[in-house]
C-alpha cells in the first residue's frame, strides 16, 4: 500500500465522505440560498477536510493538533447548517439525521485522533 499521509486517517476518509454527502444535498435547496445557505454550508464542510490536511501537515503537536480543533468546530457548524435547511424545509427528516449520524462519526474520529495526539506529545 502507498502511504497517503492524511489521506489514511478515518477521520479525514470519513470527512470527505460528509463532503460529498453535503455536496448532494445542497442540490435540493431553492436557487435564491445559492449565496448563502447552499455557501455556507459547502465552504463549511471543505472546511474539515482542508483543516484536517492542513493540521497534518503541520510540523508541532501544537499547530496539528489546533486544526483538528478547528476541523471539528467545522463539523458543528455543518451539522447547524442541516438543521437550518430542515427548518427551511429544504431537506426531510431522514437527510438531516443522514447528515448528523456522519457528522457525529467525524466529529468523534477527530476527537480520537486529538486524544492520539496528545498521548503521543506525552510518550515523547
Amino acid at each position: 500500500m502507498i502511504y497517503k499521509g492524511y489521506k489514511d486517517l478515518e477521520c479525514y476518509k470519513q470527512a470527505r465522505l460528509l463532503r460529498i454527502f453535503i455536496s448532494e444535498v445542497s442540490k435540493l435547496f431553492p436557487s435564491h440560498e445559492k449565496f448563502l445557505l447552499i455557501s455556507q454550508i459547502i465552504d463549511c464542510s471543505r472546511s474539515i477536510t482542508r483543516n484536517i490536511a492542513e493540521g497534518y501537515g503541520r510540523f508541532t503537536y501544537a499547530d496539528t493538533k489546533n486544526f483538528f480543533i478547528i476541523a471539528r468546530g467545522s463539523v458543528t457548524e455543518t451539522m447547524e447548517q442541516l438543521t437550518t435547511a430542515f427548518d427551511e424545509k429544504y431537506i426531510s427528516e431522514k437527510i438531516l439525521n443522514e447528515g448528523e449520524e456522519k457528522c457525529e462519526l467525524v466529529f468523534k474520529l477527530i476527537n480520537g485522533y486529538i486524544h492520539y495526539l496528545e498521548k503521543s506529545k506525552q510518550n515523547k
